[in-house]
């Protein structure tokens, strides 16, 4: 999808509504007053963003347990690259800057969200248990919350899987510039941010979760894209070096796509590797939420 407008460094929301997490610690807006005002400053963008999560098939299940490198190397796959915080923001705003893509008041039936917690076990989770990962999941298939679409026409932002984006605040000194995966949206829980413009800066690039996903951008009109971070850009980084922290190569990746596509991409029970390539590490019993 095309995404052509004004960006805003600075959005003012003012909450009408809201109620406490208690496991979370969290306050939740419930409704926001119906206006938005820009405060910072506003900076022209366009780009061009995959409607949908990774594999960006609707039908498909959103593909989570990939660390940051891995999922850049999928987007590099298909001559894209990560989306950046500013463009997710502004795709899930848009060009009201809107606190949920569907406008002031949150509203879970239409992007998932305030599932019941269920106990993960951690240990299984960090060892991509097939078992353990059907057992977690519940989110829903692209495409499938006709609802949670932006003014843009982005789908499934936010709500559903949280998904990762490369960070434009690397330069900042404080917590927000460690790293530079960026988490953003929020997942089906219930007490998270479920609205367009929170973060979250605290996780690495080794960071995987059961519902962590990504999606796709490019540049338009045909212009070039390069498939490296701002701050890979910045500090040279090679394809060699992400290859490296990906644990396979971008010519491995392209070939998995294309055995995939035949219907060929299949691995072993225990080559993980393999498997996070393929996008086959959820269990077969797993069961979509609705």
């Amino acid at each position: 999808m095309l995404v052509d407008g004004d960006y805003c460094t600075d959005v003012e929301n003012k909450c009408k509504s809201s109620w406490y997490d208690k496991s979370n610690r969290k306050l939740i807006c419930e409704e926001f007053e119906p206006w938005s005002r820009c405060v910072g400053d506003k900076q022209k963008k366009r780009f061009c963003m995959d409607m949908y999560t990774w594999p960006n098939q609707k039908g498909a299940r959103p593909e989570v347990m990939n660390r940051f490198h891995q999922a850049e190397l999928k987007c590099a796959a298909v001559g894209k690259r990560l989306c950046t915080e500013s463009e997710w923001t502004m795709a899930c705003e848009g060009p009201r800057y809107l606190p949920f893509p569907y406008g002031y008041v949150r509203d879970t039936n239409k992007c998932l969200g305030d599932v019941e917690w269920d106990g993960p076990d951690m240990k299984k989770v960090a060892a991509r248990d097939p078992e353990e990962l059907a057992r977690l999941w519940k989110g829903v298939r692209n495409g499938s919350q006709p609802g949670c679409t932006s003014e843009y026409g982005v789908a499934d932002l936010p709500g559903n899987v949280d998904e990762v984006v490369a960070s434009e605040s690397y330069h900042r000194t404080d917590f927000r510039g460690k790293f530079d995966s960026v988490h953003t949206g929020g997942p089906w829980y219930k007490g998270v941010r479920n609205q367009c413009r929170p973060k979250i800066y605290t996780h690495d690039e080794g960071f995987y979760y059961y519902f962590l996903g990504f999606r796709c951008c490019s540049e338009p009109d045909g212009e070039p894209t390069d498939f490296r971070t701002p701050q890979q850009i910045e500090k040279h980084w090679t394809l060699e070096r992400v290859e490296r922290d990906a644990g396979f190569t971008l010519a491995d990746m392209k070939h998995k796509l294309e055995l995939k596509d035949e219907g060929k991409c299949t691995c072993s029970p225990k080559d993980i590797l393999c498997k996070t390539m393929c996008g086959t590490l959820l269990g077969p019993s797993a069961k979509d939420y609705r």
